[in-house]
C-alpha cells in the first residue's frame, strides 16, 4: 500500500489511503502483530463468513490499510481454525450403501422444541491426534441433546449420541448432511424405529444445517481455542462441562436472552 521509495512522502501517501501513519514506522513483535491480526481475522469472518483467506487477505489490505502477504493470513486463519463457511470433505464422506432423503426443512415454520434436531461431526485437533465431536440440537431452543467426543467418524457414535438424545424428547424431524454415519442404515434404521422423520441436506449446502454450524462456531471459539486440552480425556471433560454451561447459563440473543434449557423445557408440549 504505502511505498517508501515513491516520490510522495510517507506522510501524503498516508493521508490519501486514509490511513495511520504510525502504522508504517511502528513495527510490533510478531507475536503481538499476530495477535491483533487473528482478532480481526475473527470480527471479519464473523461479519463474512463465506470469505476465504484470499478474500480476508484483500480486506485487510484494502479496507484496514495492512501490509502482509496472503500466506501469513493463511497461516493464522489454520491456526485459529478459521474457515470460509463450506461443508468439510473429510466428515460427509457418502455411504455407498447409505439412503439420502429428501430436506424437509424448507420453508418450515419451527415453533417449538422437539419438531426438529439436527445432527452433525466436527473436528478438532490435539496434540495427540484429531478427534470428533458429534452433536445433536434442537432447532428451536437451540438445546444440545446429545453429543460425544470419540476420535472415530464411525456411525455407531452418531447412533449412541441419538440414543442419549431420546432420553430427553423425541424429534419429529431429524436433519443432517449425507455423510456415511446418517445415511448408513444403522442410523436411517434407528430413527424409523421411533417414526422420526429424516431430512438430509442438499449436497454441498451447509447452510441447511445452519444452527448447528454456529454453535460449531461457538464451541470453538469460547471454549477449545481458548483451553488448548491436550489430549481426549482433558477435551471430553473441558467441552462436556462448556456444553453444560451452553446449554444451562448462557443466555442466547436470538431467544430473547433465555438459555437454551429454559426454552427447551419449559415450552415443550
Amino acid at each position: 500500500m504505502v511505498d517508501k521509495a515513491h516520490d510522495l512522502s510517507l506522510r501524503k501517501q498516508c493521508a490519501l489511503l486514509d490511513i495511520s501513519r504510525s502504522r508504517q514506522y511502528y513495527c510490533p513483535k510478531e507475536d503481538a502483530m499476530d495477535s491483533e491480526l487473528m482478532n480481526r481475522i475473527q470480527e471479519i469472518h464473523s461479519t463474512y463468513p463465506w470469505y476465504g483467506y484470499r478474500r480476508i487477505h484483500w480486506y485487510l489490505q484494502s479496507k484496514d490499510g495492512y501490509v502482509i502477504n496472503r500466506k501469513r493470513v493463511q497461516r493464522l486463519m489454520q491456526q485459529m481454525g478459521v474457515k470460509a463457511i463450506f461443508p468439510g470433505i473429510k466428515t460427509s464422506i457418502p455411504s455407498a450403501d447409505g439412503s439420502i432423503f429428501p430436506y424437509l426443512l424448507r420453508d418450515l415454520r419451527i415453533e417449538r422444541p422437539n419438531h426438529v434436531w439436527s445432527v452433525d461431526i466436527t473436528y478438532i485437533k490435539l496434540p495427540v491426534g484429531t478427534v470428533y465431536l458429534f452433536a445433536l440440537i434442537d432447532w428451536h431452543s437451540r438445546f444440545i441433546v446429545g453429543h460425544a467426543l470419540v476420535n472415530t467418524m464411525e456411525s455407531c457414535h452418531g447412533v449412541a449420541v441419538l440414543e442419549m438424545a431420546l432420553s430427553k424428547g423425541l424429534p419429529e424431524i431429524c436433519n443432517a448432511d449425507q455423510g456415511a454415519q446418517f445415511t448408513c442404515p444403522a442410523w436411517t434404521e434407528k430413527l424409523q424405529e421411533y417414526a422420526i422423520k429424516i431430512s438430509h441436506d442438499g449436497v454441498g449446502r451447509c447452510i441447511d444445517n445452519i444452527l448447528i454450524e454456529r454453535f460449531w462456531r461457538t464451541i470453538k471459539y469460547e471454549n477449545v481455542f481458548l483451553q488448548s486440552y491436550d489430549n481426549l480425556v482433558e477435551a471430553r471433560q473441558g467441552i462436556g462441562q462448556f456444553i453444560q454451561y451452553y446449554n444451562y447459563e448462557r443466555p442466547h440473543q436470538s431467544l430473547g436472552y433465555a438459555t437454551p434449557a429454559a426454552r427447551y423445557f419449559e415450552l415443550r408440549n
